[in-house]
């Protein structure tokens, strides 16, 4: 726990001048509230002279101005605290959201996108709230309670003794909480996380979930982490339960002892009526911060947690980053000649026994050059796509750009240089012409960029975007799913045209579109993109056919480069793997339909 506090100090930095007035603020309010307690004393004990009233009247004024002070410290310990850690919020959440941003995709595959949103939203929340609050709090009500026992002990030694014996088992107590607690805050957020992800992977899938009526099973599942969240939260309100009743009930023995013994030495004459008096409200006054020691426990237990899942995004390690000292590209003089030269690659998690997915490609794409890439399903041509961009980095071997090893590049300019349309198409929710231009030289001018669109999304055949409701500014739903398929994926395609590459790596972009849909699509794309290298894992034999040459991708290596027609004619392997390709697009169409069906099924019934 002290190390994470440590670490967060380091964070708040920027407002420790702020943070040490909020303290100042709260200390001072907590010893001014201890100073009416004396005043209390002064009253009583003057209370049998002549000078009654002017003493009631001097005291009441005292105590009056001392509550006044109180408050305005108080809201002082707001002003200076909280804008202040609301900024550092801010900068701690624009960091996750940076380093996120610049994790490689190996990263995103192996965490839930549940678990970065949930510490990325509730755990920073609980981190601005203990730095606003829980810092400032503890520091000034521990300085309470000492300072209060002090005072106790000046009205009298015993009954401080007393109450001081109460505060043994609650620090032992307050010990076994935190250990216990810990390991259920951390669960209980670990399991929001969870269930943000199921959630999230819900409605994305809400059409599948439907179409095969699956909704109740899902439902099911949800219950169960549901319940086990319930559970846990149920856990961790029996275990404050149970700390807040000895936080409650051994203060409250101590002082009804206190006062027994009190009144028995105020009856001897070994304390005065008002120092018995002042023990009780002083006593009064630090019971409160005892007690809310233990919800600062709590806060403080919750708030390592939150830290703990936030360092561990903010710690993990990027592997693809841009080479110290890299050149600026010249993007007017690429000519985006790639090249690859024994390229090995294994992911990360992969058990040693399986061999690598790449296993050491050779492959040169021409200037200017389309080359269709094929291969079985699973034969790694989707990841020799993305090791391009470096999406992934290469295991083994090294890929070129113009001679250049694509690792020697910043990843700005090498991004720049390339663009990938997927063939799951993803979208965001913002108009059709952000989206579309979101990989544009963001330099153009309005009337240009009016250009780019125009031709991106004649190219791709998505002038439907001009009929939509409010026509190219229309705004489309989460990953566009109120678009068809074919209507995603053309506007992927736009997307990916609209940034003017040095080289095109198209992932099977035309994949939901019919054969006469891609063909004229297909032309364009010539037309448009003369002298961009393009490289498309093709499926199709109508692609394939439109491509310069074809590189068959077999057991992770590239067995034959040439023309469909001589590889039609020459390679035996070429033709299975094609007419295996035709087959297995039959399937997937006969799947997608009957998935549609089920669909609409779904819908009319939930209709009736």
């Amino acid at each position: 726990m002290f190390g994470t506090m440590r670490r967060l100090w380091q964070t708040v930095r920027p407002i420790r001048f702020r943070l040490y007035l909020g303290l100042l603020s709260a200390l001072t309010a907590s010893i001014v509230a201890l100073m009416i307690p004396q005043v209390l004393e002064h009253i009583v004990n003057r209370l049998g002279t002549d000078a009654v009233a002017a003493t009631i009247w001097t005291g009441g004024a005292i105590v009056l101005a001392l509550g006044a002070v109180e408050a305005s410290l108080i809201w002082l310990r707001r002003i200076f605290a909280v804008s202040p850690s609301t900024t550092v919020e801010k900068q701690i959440r624009v960091r996750f959201y940076e380093k996120v941003q610049h994790m490689p995709v190996s990263f995103h595959d192996g965490w839930g996108s549940g678990q970065l949103l949930s510490r990325m939203l509730t755990d920073i929340n609980i981190i601005r709230r203990w730095i606003a609050f829980g810092m400032i709090m503890a520091v000034a009500s521990f300085v309470t309670v000492v300072v209060g026992m002090a005072l106790l002990w000046r009205s009298s030694a015993v009954l401080a003794l007393i109450f001081f014996c109460a505060a043994v088992p609650v620090s032992v107590i307050a010990y076994r909480f935190n250990r216990s607690y810990s390991l259920l805050s951390r669960r209980s957020q670990d399991q929001n996380g969870d269930l943000a992800t199921t959630i999230e992977q819900s409605v994305q899938g809400i059409r599948v979930l439907k179409a095969f009526g699956r909704g109740p099973t899902a439902l099911e599942g949800f219950t169960e982490q549901a319940e086990e969240l319930r559970e846990t939260e149920v856990q961790k309100a029996t275990a404050i339960a149970r700390f807040d009743m000895f936080m409650f009930m051994l203060p409250e023995l101590a002082l009804g002892v206190a006062l027994l013994v009190g009144l028995h030495l105020t009856a001897e004459g070994s304390m005065s009526t008002g120092q018995l008096a002042s023990y009780f409200a002083t006593a009064t006054l630090v019971v409160g911060p005892v007690r809310q020691l233990g919800m600062l426990l709590g806060q403080a237990v919750n708030a390592t947690t939150a830290l703990d899942r936030h360092y561990e995004v903010m710690d993990s390690a990027n592997t693809i980053t841009s080479p110290p000292g890299a050149a600026p590209l010249d993007l007017t003089a690429a000519k985006g000649a790639v090249r690859m030269e024994g390229v090995h690659f294994r992911y990360e998690d992969a058990p040693d026994h399986v061999p690598d997915v790449l296993d050491g490609v050779d492959l040169e794409i021409r200037p200017g050059e389309t080359m269709a890439l094929v291969g079985v399903t699973g034969s790694g041509k989707s990841t020799l796509l993305q090791l391009v961009p470096r999406l992934y980095d290469v295991t083994a071997g090294r890929i070129t750009i113009d001679g250049t090893d694509i690792r020697d590049m910043s990843l700005v300019g090498l991004r720049t240089l390339t663009a990938v349309a997927f063939e799951d198409a993803t979208l965001f929710s913002d108009s059709v012409r952000q989206n579309v231009l979101l990989g544009a030289d963001q330099s153009l001018s309005a009337e240009q960029s009016e250009e780019l669109l125009h031709l991106a999304l004649r190219t791709a055949d998505a002038a439907f975007a001009y009929e939509l409701p409010d026509g190219v500014d229309t705004r489309i739903g989460e990953e566009g799913m109120s678009l068809s398929g074919g209507q995603r994926q053309r506007l992927a395609l736009a997307r990916a045209i609209a940034a003017r590459p040095a080289v095109l790596l198209l992932d099977d972009p035309l994949s939901a579109l019919d054969t006469k849909t891609e063909e004229t699509v297909t032309g364009r794309l010539r037309e448009v993109l003369a002298g961009t290298t393009t490289l498309i894992v093709a499926h199709r034999t109508s692609t394939v056919a439109l491509a310069d040459r074809v590189a068959l991708l077999d057991d992770g290596r590239v067995v034959t480069v040439g023309t469909h027609a001589e590889l039609m004619e020459t390679s035996p392997r070429y033709r299975w793997v094609i007419a295996h390709q035709a087959e297995e697009k039959r399937r997937d169409q006969d799947i997608e339909t009957l998935t549609g069906e089920l669909e609409l099924r779904a819908i009319q019934e939930e209709g009736r």
